[in-house]
């Protein structure tokens, strides 16, 4: 009991602090919007308002703008300083001057281009106080060094310091940004409109009563005590508060006497310590099923990986059906919580990173490791243990409640809360947790995909 009154205070304590935490959110809007300014002119006039809409240079700007105000200094970079993304910060300022000057607003622009002139660096200064002479006069710097590596500053630049526009163009930079704007709306369009329409089959199916009966709900032979002291005890208690205390400083130690450092160091970081929230849990689970006797066939958890092309038909089918709630609940937060709080710290730190290894560590921890952790616990072992006291449909929305407090994130509950619900199902009616963690590691998967399209 004291482990669960513990564990429940350390939830909510977690997820209040979410709300102070800074949100990915801002950053995704407005890195949008920045490949939508980039790839315009590579998209068809007919298409533009489509793809990238009518302006998609105001819109960036408001977006700016609307960041800076919500920051509350109108004169600084909106979000990406407190992330510590500091040339990311001085970008995006830079971006919104650009953008004014572009609009004939250099009132406007001076204040925050004399704060750059004391933020950058060395290389970049010719830039801004040829910036700063505007109207009267200027040139396009020769040299791409500093901020002008970026292709979207560099082409601004070019138009606000009077050259033709044919000659600003970035042709390579504008395929590439039209490709990652397709790819970040274009295809999930498409997986939306499919998981409707599968959606609607399937009640269409259930309305008819043509659906298959669910499978026997098989779990391990525990009791809901020792439910509660595996996460309680071993995922809370264990894995999220004296894990870091122990493996921290020895992880640290180690990064140092290797002299690795950022980025690399945060990527193994993460995952080391994933392995090390994942290691007293799952060493309490085995000990507790070697207890139990004799498991069933295909064991206690029901992984049931064979056939494999099954499970992943069944894994992608739920995905499909899954994203239109996710998303329409997404939608519906958007409109009535403004202030969600912040995003899991891993996105950040996928968003920011430009290191291979790192991110490879980082993509091994979200698409591997934490679907087959949180699928064994949540829908292995919580799902079928209290479906057994109290039945199927009500160990759903428990278990997926669960998994979604779990993040510690109040911003990100309601749409983990909606994805739970699609595992739980996809577990009742499949009989198997591979397709489980299928499902998890796809949305993982396209989650981490949606963050490397929009990352610079």
């Amino acid at each position: 009991m004291a482990s669960l009154v513990l564990s429940l205070l350390l939830w909510l304590n977690g997820l209040l602090e979410s709300l102070d935490r800074p949100s990915v959110g801002d950053d995704l809007s407005r890195r949008q919007l920045e490949l939508s300014v980039l790839a315009a002119p590579a998209v068809p006039p007919s298409l533009r308002p489509l793809l990238v809409g009518v302006d998609p240079g105001a819109l960036l700007l408001a977006e700016l703008d609307l960041q800076a105000e919500e920051s509350g200094d109108s004169t600084t970079a909106p979000g990406t300083a407190q992330a510590g993304g500091e040339r990311e910060a001085r970008i995006s300022l830079l971006e919104r001057a650009l953008l004014q000057l572009r609009q004939g607003q250099p009132d406007a622009a001076r204040p925050l281009l004399l704060q750059l002139q004391r933020l950058v660096a060395n290389e970049d200064r010719p830039l801004i106080e040829q910036l700063l002479l505007l109207p009267q006069g200027g040139s396009r710097p020769v040299e791409a060094v500093g901020m002008l590596q970026d292709p979207l500053v560099r082409r601004l630049s070019c138009e606000v310091l009077g050259d033709m526009a044919s000659e600003c163009s970035e042709p390579a930079a504008e395929r590439r940004a039209l490709l990652q704007l397709l790819g970040i709306n274009l295809l999930p369009a498409v997986a939306l409109l499919a998981g409707l329409a599968l959606l609607l089959r399937e009640g269409w199916l259930r309305w008819r009563g043509k659906q298959a009966p669910l499978p026997a709900l098989v779990g391990p032979d525990l009791g809901v005590i020792d439910v509660v002291l595996l996460i309680a005890g071993g995922f809370v208690l264990l894995g999220e508060v004296l894990t870091p205390v122990l493996l921290g400083p020895l992880l640290q130690a180690t990064l140092s006497a290797l002299a690795i450092k950022p980025p690399l160091a945060d990527g193994l970081t993460v995952l080391t310590m994933y392995l090390g929230l994942m290691a007293a849990p799952l060493l309490m689970l085995v000990i507790l099923l070697r207890s139990g006797g004799e498991a069933p066939e295909s064991g206690w958890l029901q992984f049931r990986w064979r056939p494999l092309g099954s499970a992943l038909r069944k894994s992608v089918k739920y995905l499909l059906i899954v994203l239109p709630l996710v998303s329409l609940v997404g939608w519906l937060q958007q409109h009535f919580w403004i202030d969600v709080g912040g995003s899991n710290p891993l996105l950040e730190l996928v968003l920011r990173s430009g290191n291979g290894l790192t991110l490879a560590c980082f993509a091994f921890t979200a698409i591997v490791l934490a679907p087959l952790f949180e699928e064994t616990i949540f829908r292995g072992v919580l799902l079928p243990v209290v479906g057994r006291e109290i039945g199927p449909l009500p160990a759903v929305l428990i278990s997926s409640a669960v998994f979604g407090i779990a993040h510690l994130s109040l911003g990100e509950f309601p749409p983990l809360f909606t994805l739970g619900l699609g595992l739980g199902w996809l577990r009742l009616s499949s009989g198997r947790l591979s397709t489980c963690v299928g499902l998890h590691a796809l949305w993982n998967g396209l989650t981490f995909t949606n963050l490397l399209l929009l990352a610079r």
